[in-house]
């Protein structure tokens, strides 16, 4: 099995990290054969790089104590079967999993748990997956029962103990997910590693321009999740795939559209991870093309036009201004009902 032709982005601690990779998550538990067999699938496609996460598969966790530490349900385990059952030698593959907000105050025992659900020797990226901590005897992994930004456990001090992660050697890179300038702000200053990536949302509607910028300047590489954006529904009548400007530079080049917006997000220097089931599309998504500087410039304007500089998650349209407990305020996102106010 080949790996794709794609770059490889060398991380601020030297580590190599490719810059496609596939999102593992399924948006609802008991999903454990379609999510391996999707990654089995995937490896033979050429994808080295897996992106999953401790709470992935489900919005709850189960309160049930081993050690101490709660079980969460996420699909960690079926990811990791994949990865062994594959045959490809472990040092060929990135493989990137979080720590639940619950568990904050337990990094040390979370990890450990990740570890040894995965099974796949060590971890190449550990995540900080959101800034806020949930607290534990809430029942939720992705509740609104959390701790403010000043109470312990804050992110600063979740990070400090996810520092000492990196003294065992059994993960090779640690970094942040959803942190906004605001919180890197707070953050940075109190590091003693500085992330090697911030994962958030990140596509032609919400291109980060002035996150990008500021994470490049502390040699912070931006991860793309939802790279693709999301499909439209009710309330969400915006999609990327509806979206004229891409249709035509993808029609001009005889790609499809997903790859418009998978290149257009390597060109810019930044990783992004789609996630698909689907034979066809997952060889499509890792097979990038080169954009020319004018098509570059038209997708990097995309969100000037009215009403499209805005998310697209579904996690945060339509969450009237609060996300897992934090308002966008205290999270440092500058919106409203899920459109930026300033460009």
């Amino acid at each position: 099995m080949m790996t794709a032709n794609i770059p490889f982005y060398t991380l601020n601690n030297g580590t190599r990290m490719p810059s496609v990779g596939l999102g593992c998550w399924m948006g609802i538990p008991g999903e454990d054969e379609r999510v391996y067999h999707m990654c089995l699938n995937a490896i033979k496609r050429g994808y080295r790089h897996f992106d999953t996460a401790a709470g992935y598969g489900a919005h709850f966790f189960i309160g049930v104590v081993f050690e101490g530490l709660f079980s969460f349900i996420g699909n960690e385990k079926q990811v990791g079967k994949a990865i062994r059952d594959s045959g490809i030698p472990r040092n060929e593959i990135f493989l990137t999993t979080k720590l639940p907000n619950p568990a904050h105050g337990k990094v040390q025992e979370a990890f450990e748990e990740s570890l040894k659900t995965l099974d796949c020797e060590y971890i190449d990226l550990y995540l900080l997956h959101w800034p806020q901590a949930g607290k534990p005897d809430s029942g939720e992994a992705w509740g609104e029962d959390v701790y403010r930004p000043h109470e312990s456990p804050t992110f600063v001090e979740t990070w400090k103990n996810m520092e000492k992660l990196l003294e065992g050697g059994r993960v090779k890179s640690i970094g942040v997910s959803n942190f906004s300038i605001k919180t890197l702000e707070v953050l940075l200053p109190q590091c003693t590693i500085i992330p090697v990536t911030n994962q958030v949302e990140m596509h032609p509607c919400l291109p980060q321009h002035d996150l990008k910028k500021y994470c490049e300047s502390k040699g912070i590489i931006l991860t793309a999740y939802s790279p693709l954006g999301q499909p439209a529904g009710p309330d969400q009548p915006i999609s990327l795939f509806n979206n004229d400007t891409i249709k035509a530079i993808a029609s001009k080049l005889n790609v499809d559209l997903a790859q418009v917006l998978l290149s257009w997000g390597v060109q810019r220097n930044t990783a992004v991870i789609p996630k698909t089931e689907n034979d066809a599309r997952m060889k499509s998504n890792i097979t990038l093309i080169q954009l020319s500087a004018e098509d570059m410039k038209v997708i990097d304007e995309l969100h000037l036009q009215p009403n499209m500089h805005r998310t697209l998650a579904f996690s945060v349209r339509g969450s009237k201004g609060k996300v897992f407990g934090w308002t966008f305020e205290e999270l440092g996102w500058n919106m409203v009902d899920g459109v930026v106010v300033s460009k």
